[in-house]
């Protein structure tokens, strides 16, 4: 490696900007205006404007260009360089008005013998006249200056007028000490952040200089100067560059690499704490070394280079000034210099060694925190949370609970997941560790509950009281793992295994969608339909068969009561009475429907899909229509936060306007719970109330209670597997989640109401893989002024208690709003449903991986991981993971869906395994590093910065490194 050593501008900058100075540097908002004559009369006329990226005015002079990345040539950065050696520098000069900074301007200039006396007054004149801000304008305005815009290009060159006596009274009147109207009503201030501060740059020409006029001002405090900048900011830095005829391009890119440098994060550091010139130079010098230079037969000049989406941090490395990036444009080192963050997840999970130490201090954690996690919570953002994830949970609810009934007939059944998930979820989003994170029902809970009913079943054991003690036992064992921190073993947990568990639940969303979609209960498709034998399809109602039911005669002679009354009021024959009868009415009365289209209904699957699609392509547009170009940001940001609630109002407009009997959400209307008996009639369904509590003594032999614990354990993995992993992808640094989590105490708690659902006979609930990440995507917090060009900078999410809680009250209100949710339907929720598993899917790496099988090395993204890992490695971890996964999928889908949990541990034994196969520096760019692999890793890195030697001075066969202002000097 060539010896580097640290050039002595950037050691005199890390002198400057390493005094200690809690004061942050202000935003910069940077004005270039450039002297022009309009109708014989001088003016200041913006040319453009930096918040962040340049923005110019179009040659037309109507309208502001796009924002882009100001590309300045490096010889107009040399020139600059020049007109701070030569030129008068104004350190914390005190001003108050336009007018007396200027005279001291003047006044230092000629003191220092820049210019003679007599140019005094002239300088003063051009230099007070009034200024032209490219604002918006009425219509009658604009069409009026339309005229003026032919002959712009032949005003920039300025004639100075004869002076007379009273130039200095004329100078004078044409600076307004205050900000004009259009400066206070200017929409433009809500781009730049408060308390920023202005640097306005003027650049003209004109006749009676002989040689440039340079002048750089600090202002001891930022002022407002009047109507000299285009927004009501004060200003706290000023560049004036005069100069003779013939330079107006130069003079123009002088303004342009100044004011790019002034919003330069590390040369706006310079500029407020500069002592002197040398400092001022001193950042410009650094700013050279970083440059970067395009060939110009490589590049054209006249394009316009896009902001991009990402910006390097504004944090600084001070102990990195004056090195040149020897990486840069690619190349690799010899050395893993680079590396990703650590696998951290904070002291959370700290093993204290004390019994229920991380509970304690979980309960600590939060406590401090509870009054903002309420309200924090009013904000119209929370609004649409609200609504989006009571969908998602109704419709879980509904779905799971329908499945639950099925599976348990009926011990629990939709109205116990309606209470159970108002009950369970409210009482941890008020009282939980993370009350982001979603309580619901899950599908490996529901296998269980399927395998122990049958298992109840055929063994002749009390269902809800063998649950009930599963329950109790695996609440004790949950406040074992609790009260002895094993949380801390998720730190094991990588993003291999989260990524594996998230996309296996994200997949389950999307599949289930599907299948129901594809598999109609009611009205299936009516694939084998043949339009040429239309005649032969028909539908009618029949008299039931005697042997079906013993209540066969009571329906029979109904049935004959109900056509015989309707013959005799409609007055029609016998034959036609049997069609008159309605679908409904035939079944009341007991009848038979016969034939081969009873079962299809024209439209009705069409109609779905249309409504399942149509849901989910909405919500996907709307979502992403906050990064179009259409409408102001705040209706763009509107909308997107309610897109799930525009897409479902629509679809149901929709649904109710064409009037098709679609399925539509059912939701139960009684406060009861019912189990069927079968003992009396098979062929009716009778309905027993099983009471509200669950007995735990009575019913089955004591050595249930005993032998319930080897059940309990499995049920205790499933819930501390599916609880944590759900918490830590929930609690991950990309959130920037600020007030802390509780693995401990939202543990805690879901062993509790595990107890406290076995008691009422209500389902077990865990965190919600799915709608947790749905529920922190729809509270996620993005910067409301950005500069133009760049990208809103995410935030964090809005961490409070009350969404969560009202989406659970509402949950279990939901029982009275039955009238009003029948309306929706089911093909609208399924589409939430698809929205939901595939949303969750982005931003997940091992999808992108899976991607990358289907581009071309020269089509995939620019990703980190990419540059250091070699393909093939890439694609062998990304196979990996699809076995996996596949694995998963497979056990999911069987009997042996049981001992899912066990399989979730299974992936942190792949993953230890895969040190096997892979490099640490692989592994690290993949995945994340194993806290035991990382503590030794540091501990090799320590030991060789130790052993390592000094670095030998360079031969003289070795090229000297020269940053490029000092190849500039050497050759001027």
């Amino acid at each position: 490696n060539v010896y580097v050593s640290v050039s002595p501008a950037a050691e005199r900058l890390r002198h400057i900007l390493g005094e200690d100075d809690s004061t942050p540097t202000p935003t910069i908002f940077t004005e270039m205006d450039t002297l022009q004559q309009e109708g014989g009369e001088l003016e200041w006329k913006e040319s453009a404007r930096w918040v962040k990226f340049e923005e110019k005015v179009e040659e037309g002079g109507e309208r502001w260009s796009k924002p882009h990345v100001s590309t300045l040539t490096l010889h107009s950065l040399f020139e600059l360089r020049t007109c701070l050696q030569t030129g008068s520098i104004l350190l914390d000069l005190e001003g108050y008005s336009l007018p007396q900074i200027v005279e001291e301007i003047v006044e230092q200039q000629i003191a220092d013998g820049l210019i003679p006396p007599d140019l005094k007054e002239k300088i003063i004149f051009v230099l007070l006249r009034k200024h032209r801000h490219q604002t918006k304008k009425p219509i009658h305005r604009s069409l009026a200056d339309m005229g003026k815009s032919s002959n712009a290009a032949s005003s920039k060159h300025v004639s100075f007028a004869p002076f007379t006596d009273n130039a200095q009274s004329r100078s004078m009147n044409d600076i307004s000490d205050t900000p004009s109207t259009d400066q206070l009503k200017n929409k433009f201030m809500k781009k730049i952040p408060r308390d920023a501060e202005a640097s306005n740059v003027l650049i003209g020409e004109v006749d009676f200089l002989d040689k440039p006029f340079v002048s750089f001002v600090r202002l001891a405090q930022a002022t407002t100067l009047g109507g000299l900048t285009e927004v009501p900011v004060p200003t706290r830095f000023l560049f004036i560059l005069l100069g003779p005829h013939g330079k107006t391009k130069s003079y123009n890119e002088i303004g342009r690499a100044i004011a790019t440098l002034m919003v330069d994060d590390l040369f706006s550091d310079v500029a407020y704490k500069a002592r002197d010139r040398e400092d001022l130079i001193a950042g410009v010098d650094e700013f050279l070394d970083e440059v970067i230079v395009l060939p110009p037969g490589e590049w054209d000049p006249k394009i316009r280079i896009e902001p991009p989406k990402k910006v390097p941090s504004s944090v600084l490395n001070l102990n990195e000034l004056g090195q040149v990036n020897g990486l840069a444009g690619g190349a690799a080192g010899g050395e893993d210099e680079e590396l990703p963050a650590p696998h951290e997840l904070g002291e959370e999970l700290k093993f204290t060694g004390r019994i229920g130490g991380g509970l304690w201090l979980d309960i600590k954690r939060k406590i401090p925190w509870y009054c903002s996690d309420i309200y924090d919570g009013f904000h119209i953002q929370s609004i649409s949370a609200v609504l989006f994830i009571y969908l998602g949970c109704i419709t879980n609810a509904i779905t799971f609970g329908g499945l639950l009934g099925d599976a348990t007939d009926n011990y629990q059944g939709v109205m116990e997941s309606f209470l159970g998930t108002a009950l369970a979820g409210s009482v941890f989003c008020l009282f939980g560790g993370q009350p982001l994170i979603i309580l619901s029902s899950t599908g490996p809970i529901l296998i269980f509950e399927k395998l122990l009913y049958e298992f109840s079943k055929n063994n002749d054991v009390d269902y809800m009281e063998l649950r009930l003690w599963i329950g109790l036992h695996s609440c004790l064992q949950c406040f074992l793992l609790v009260f002895s921190d094993a949380s801390y073993i998720i730190k094991y947990m990588t993003r291999f295994t989260e990524e594996g568990f998230s996309s296996l639940i994200s997949f389950i969303f999307i599949s289930d969608a599907i299948k129901k979609m594809v598999a109609f209960k009611y009205y299936p498709i009516n694939r084998g339909f043949k339009p040429d034998y239309i005649t032969a399809y028909k539908c009618e109602c029949i008299a039931p068969d005697q042997g079906e039911s013993s209540n066969y005669f009571f329906y029979y002679f109904m049935l004959i009561f109900y056509l015989i009354l309707f013959s005799v009021i409609a007055g029609v024959g016998w034959t036609l009475m049997t069609s008159q009868l309605s679908k409904k009415e035939c079944v009341k009365y007991g009848g038979m429907l016969v034939g081969n289209s009873c079962k299809y209904v024209p439209d009705l699957a069409l109609m779905s899909f249309i409504l399942f699609f149509g849901t989910y392509s909405m919500t996907v547009s709307l979502k992403k229509f906050k990064f179009s170009r259409y409408f102001p940001t705040k209706l763009r940001t509107l909308i997107s936060d309610f897109a799930i609630i525009i897409s479902i109002l629509v679809f149901c407009g929709l649904d109710c306007l064409l009037a098709l009997d679609t399925p539509k959400l059912h939701v139960p209307t009684e406060l009861k719970f019912k189990v069927f008996d079968f003992s009396q009639n098979y062929f009716l369904k009778i309905y027993i109330d099983r009471g509200w509590l669950v007995m735990p003594f009575g019913k089955n032999p004591w050595w249930w209670y005993l032998a319930s614990f080897v059940p309990a354990l499995l049920v205790t993995i499933l819930i501390f597997m599916d609880q944590q992993i759900s918490a830590v992808i929930v609690n991950r640094k990309e959130n920037k989640l600020k007030k802390g989590c509780g693995y401990h105490l939202d543990l805690f708690w879901v062993g509790v109401l595990m107890a406290v659902c076995s008691f009422v006979g209500m389902p077990w609930y865990v965190a919600a893989t799915v709608i947790s990440i749905a529920h922190i995507d729809s509270l996620k917090m993005e910067s409301e002024s950005s500069a133009p060009g760049e990208q809103p900078q995410f935030l964090g999410v809005r961490e409070q208690r009350l969404t969560g809680t009202l989406v659970f009250v509402l949950t279990g209100l939901s029982v009275f709003l039955a009238p009003i949710l029948q309306y929706i339907p089911m093909p609208v929720l399924y589409g939430v449903f698809l929205y939901m598993g595939v949303a969750s899917l982005s931003g997940i790496q091992f999808w992108e991986r899976i991607k990358l099988y289907l581009m071309p090395p020269k089509h995939q993204p620019d990703f980190s991981f990419l540059r250091h890992v070699p393909m093939r490695r890439v694609h062998l971890f990304t196979l990996v993971q699809i076995v996996c996964l596949a694995v998963l999928w497979i056990l999911k889908s069987t009997f042996l869906a049981i001992i899912f949990p066990v399989m979730i541990l299974g992936l942190m034994v792949v993953r230890k395994l895969l040190d096997l196969m892979f490099s640490q520096h692989d592994l690290a760019w993949l995945d994340d590093i194993l806290p035991d692999k990382d503590k030794k890793k540091k501990e090799d890195e320590k030991k060789k910065k130790k052993d390592k030697k000094a670095p030998e001075p360079e031969s003289d066969e070795e090229v000297r490194k020269c940053t490029i202002w000092q190849v500039w000097i050497c050759l001027s």
